[in-house]
């Protein structure tokens, strides 16, 4: 009840544009809920052709009881194709662009969009309260979020969700059919009882999220253009990894590749492999590409018999990949370092010999030089510039 005075608070009397673009009422959201619903069911998709491969539009809300000072009250964050484009945080107050091709809406766009997310704001300060009831939290950091997206894949059929959390825990989600909320533990069945009081929220919930949330997607789509239609290959390689039951685990990973949809898998000669698996959910690369891998454990020794399919819209044909044995890689290394260890230890040699050589040159007397003794006796032979080199040698004659 709370929570529906506030919202009854935010807007004028009659329909209006509620935070998630759904139209709710100020006087009486369960009388008008049937008219709300039959303007709703008109919001038709567009008949128009979707970009190749399955995109997606979801909204991330998180919310703190006590926030630090470098942390916000309320944060929220859309996705296109798990690529941000908006971003509201409660300091700045104010919606903003997170990607270029959503940069060129008006400012009439951005204004809507900041009076949104603060209503999103209070909403979520008063759930925030009422969680920490629940659970007897009186004080310290809790926080709320809730995730709500749809989905459109390849062969044109879309799915959606709608998701609660408390401290960052699954709470409630919405089952789309039944428009039951299902509960993730015991905690969450206060909350539970207190949304089903009022079954046109999730009424409104499944009826953005089947048609307006499809509708926007869908001009996201037009406005990104390249952004979401271009194709980009995966770079595919398969790595060795030793299992601890004395096998062998082969990874083949799937790196920097666009759009989302791949399929991996591993393969003993013509047969498909479907147990010995291991794989992680596709994920972003933070760069708006995607990547992915799948291992599979094989015997020791048998790892060039096992081979690796990757199938993407970007490759014309499956990509089949196996694990290449290393020729010595580590013996060529030692060979390599100790050649140049040996050229740079005869290289000191050398350099020590022809340095020691020059130090006795000087004072070692070739016969018919004119030494000290030749010198001293008058020797005709000696010059007078072969006197004056031997006294500078012998120190002799550094006075004026």
């Amino acid at each position: 009840m709370p929570l529906l005075l506030l919202l009854s608070g935010l807007v004028l009397k009659g329909a209006a544009e509620s935070p998630w673009g759904l139209p709710f009422l100020a006087d009486d959201p369960v009388s008008m809920a049937k008219v709300v619903m039959a303007d709703l069911t008109q919001r038709k998709v567009e008949n128009k052709s979707w970009p190749r491969g399955t995109h997606s539009l979801r909204y991330h809300y998180l919310d703190l009881s006590e926030p630090g000072p470098n942390l916000p009250k309320f944060l929220a964050v859309g996705y296109v194709d798990d690529q941000p484009f908006i971003r509201y945080d409660s300091r700045m107050d104010k919606a903003e662009p997170q990607a270029p091709w959503i940069s060129s809406k008006n400012a009439t766009y951005w204004e809507d969009e900041t009076k949104k997310q603060r209503k999103w704001a209070e909403i979520h300060q008063v759930e925030t309260w009422i969680e920490m009831g629940y659970h007897n939290h009186s004080s310290g950091i809790h926080s709320t979020q809730r995730m709500f997206g749809c989905e459109i894949q390849e062969d044109g059929h879309s799915n959606s969700f709608w998701q609660f959390g408390y401290d960052g825990q699954d709470h409630l989600s919405l089952d789309m059919e039944t428009l039951n909320w299902v509960t993730a533990n015991p905690m969450a069945l206060w909350t539970k009882r207190w949304w089903q009081t009022e079954r046109c929220y999730a009424e409104y919930d499944k009826a953005y999220l089947e048609g307006p949330c499809l509708t926007s997607l869908h001009r996201y789509l037009e406005l990104g253009g390249q952004t979401f239609t271009r194709r980009e290959p995966p770079t595919v390689r398969v790595t060795k990894h030793l299992a601890q039951d004395g096998g062998t685990t082969l990874r083949c990973w799937a790196l920097g590749f666009y759009p989302r949809d791949i399929s991996l898998s591993w393969w003993l000669g013509e047969k498909k492999l479907n147990s010995k698996l291991e794989y992680v959910e596709t994920r972003p690369s933070g760069d708006g590409t995607y990547q992915t891998w799948m291992a599979v454990w094989v015997p020791a020794g048998n790892e060039t018999q096992y081979t690796c399919h990757v199938q993407h819209s970007s490759l014309n044909h499956t990509l089949t990949l196996s694990w290449e044995m290393p020729s010595h890689p580590g013996l060529m290394t030692i060979v390599i370092s100790l050649i140049l260890i040996l050229l740079v230890i005869g290289g000191v040699v050398s350099l020590i010999k022809c340095l020691q050589a020059r130090n006795k040159e000087p004072y070692e007397q070739a016969p018919g030089d004119c030494g000290m003794d030749q010198l001293g006796r008058g020797n005709p032979r000696c010059s007078q510039h072969s006197r004056d080199a031997l006294e500078l040698r012998m120190g002799v004659g550094h006075g004026e």
